[in-house]
């Protein structure tokens, strides 16, 4: 391996997790990276700061991105939700603060504007400065501040669920995926906040389970979503599902699997020990990446 890629490589997951970040898809996550080593290796000029280039590199890739017809028509979706991921399979690693790559985390970002995101993560997350971020931006540095500023008020609303130890998470995880097997609704609304909130994204067509539709909205209040988890508990569906537990976003989540391939991630979001959000990912582009374990 020559130094340029060796390089690169230092990098690589670095610039995976921001633009997994940035975009909510692996694979698309994938390509801006993909095209970043193609730009690195074709620069023309010196690069004092390999990090901190390529990272405006993948910065500037995924808001060109983000600002296509086909982002803005999926990004408008309400039900949208990001791709699951196994961090260690999918090359972004164990190195990163796990409570800024949850599910919770990422759907704030998707509230976020493309401009707000990419501010919040290269200043929060990759440490680098308010001049350095206005340059990729093409904005000064009170702009940037301003964006910033905006995009910290709206991960504060949500900041009380990133602090949930393991093996909480983990407990309430299994209670609640039981209650939802077993049909037990008066279960479900112990473990519901009051103000949850499910967000089922069956991709953008939509989908069924058994004979129930997907509603393409997000389900608000612990009543509306004990009672819709128990009309999916009542659906025969053949053949029957195996359900195992798995890590991702570097959180516990369940997986339904049928015929070997994943149909459904359930993942959780804790506040206060209750239940504040139910993701339920039922998007098979979504889920093709989380194959059986053994």
């Amino acid at each position: 391996m020559n130094n340029e890629a060796e390089v690169f490589e230092t990098h690589r997951s670095a610039l995976l997790a921001l633009a997994y970040r940035m975009l909510g898809d692996m694979a698309r996550a994938e390509d801006m990276v993909q095209e970043a080593w193609v730009r690195w290796q074709v620069r023309q000029v010196d690069v004092e700061a390999p990090k901190a280039f390529l990272l405006t590199t993948v910065t500037r890739l995924c808001l060109d991105e983000l600002g296509s017809a086909r982002a803005r028509r999926e990004e408008s979706r309400s039900d949208r939700l990001p791709e699951p991921v196994d961090l260690d399979e999918s090359g972004i690693g164990r190195a990163e603060m796990l409570d800024q790559i949850s599910m919770a985390f990422l759907v704030v970002l998707q509230r976020l504007t493309p401009a707000e995101r990419a501010v919040l993560l290269l200043h929060d997350v990759f440490d680098m400065s308010h001049a350095e971020i206005a340059a990729i931006l093409g904005k000064n540095d009170a702009a940037c501040r301003q964006l910033l500023s905006r995009a910290r008020e709206n991960v504060a609303t949500e900041k009380r669920v990133f602090k949930t130890s393991p093996e909480e998470h983990r407990r309430l995880l299994t209670a609640f995926v039981g209650a939802i097997m077993g049909g037990e609704q008066e279960r479900l609304l112990e473990m519901l906040a009051e103000d949850a909130v499910l967000i089922a994204d069956a991709g953008p067509s939509g989908g069924r389970y058994g004979r129930l539709r997907y509603i393409g909205r997000p389900v608000v209040g612990r009543m509306k979503i004990a009672a819709l988890m128990k009309a999916f508990a009542n659906q025969k569906v053949f053949p029957p599902p195996e359900f195992q537990e798995r890590t991702l976003n570097g959180e516990p989540a369940v997986v339904g699997f049928r015929g070997g391939s994943a149909f459904g991630a359930i993942l959780i979001s804790i506040a206060d020990g209750k239940v504040r959000h139910v993701f339920l990912q039922t998007d098979p582009e979504r889920l093709k990446h989380i194959g059986l374990s053994n």
